[in-house]
């Protein structure tokens, strides 16, 4: 008897690749309740340098859930053969090679780009953010949710810096995406080679009603990154008062 109801046990095999409620929930969360920037407090320095204008923001947001996401995945794969004398060595090995990979990619397709951002992307090495997922969560989890933790902290920051770099982009400069193939030139002056949708310096028609508008510079400082940033943790924790003291 105990022979025949062994037998008619089924075994049920694990996905490999889960993706359950826990699982959503390490990309979600970090776009808000536990977001990287304005609850773990974490890539500050680079929210407040690159997000003059929307699409260098995006293309660096991009970068870092590459970077975050593989190193989380490599970091969790030899987790068991790094040793905990130079851990912290290996990992910054690994996120150097695959900054190396974006930038090189970047450098051949997109150029100007490159340019612009060449030393912010490579400041990714150094970002708090990838650094601190590979300690306190790769080391110490399996790839698969490693992954997924990376991608969604990833997300999360290149959430704040596109917020942020729209409010600057845009009353700072009065356009969104310049430099991308969707480029919008929303309100200012018209010249020679650039209309905007809102001229101000028209004489009549519905630009003659905003003649006393002007872009405000100091959206251009890295100071207003830090405002919006404030504004953003301010709104979070109004939202959601059980955030008031963390971080």
């Amino acid at each position: 008897m105990a022979e025949s109801a062994t037998s008619n046990i089924v075994e049920v095999k694990e996905p490999s690749f889960p993706f359950g409620k826990k699982e959503k929930q390490l990309i979600t969360d970090p776009l808000m309740d536990n977001n990287p920037v304005t609850i773990q407090v974490l890539g500050i320095c680079s929210a407040l340098a690159v997000t003059t204008q929307v699409f260098p923001s995006f293309v660096i947001s991009i970068a870092v859930v590459f970077v975050c996401a593989f190193s989380s995945l490599a970091t969790s794969l030899l987790r068991n053969n790094i040793p905990t004398q130079v851990r912290m060595i290996v990992q910054l090995v690994i996120i150097a090679t695959l900054v190396t990979v974006v930038e090189l990619v970047l450098k051949a397709f997109s150029f100007e780009v490159y340019k612009q951002l060449s030393v912010f992307i490579g400041l990714i090495i150094t970002n708090c953010i990838v650094m601190g997922r590979l300690e306190a969560f790769a080391m110490a989890n399996r790839p698969w949710k490693s992954f997924l933790d990376g991608i969604g902290n990833g997300l999360g920051y290149g959430l704040i810096l596109l917020i942020v770099a729209f409010f600057r982009e845009l009353f700072g400069k009065g356009t969104l995406f310049v430099g991308s193939p969707a480029e919008v030139f929303i309100i200012g002056a018209n010249n020679a080679t650039t209309t905007y949708w809102i001229n101000t310096a028209a004489e009549s028609g519905f630009g003659s009603y905003f003649s006393w508008y002007a872009n405000n510079n100091l959206m251009v400082l890295p100071a207003a990154a830090m405002f919006i940033i404030g504004i953003f943790i301010w709104w979070q924790r109004s939202r959601n008062p059980k955030l008031v003291d963390i971080s």
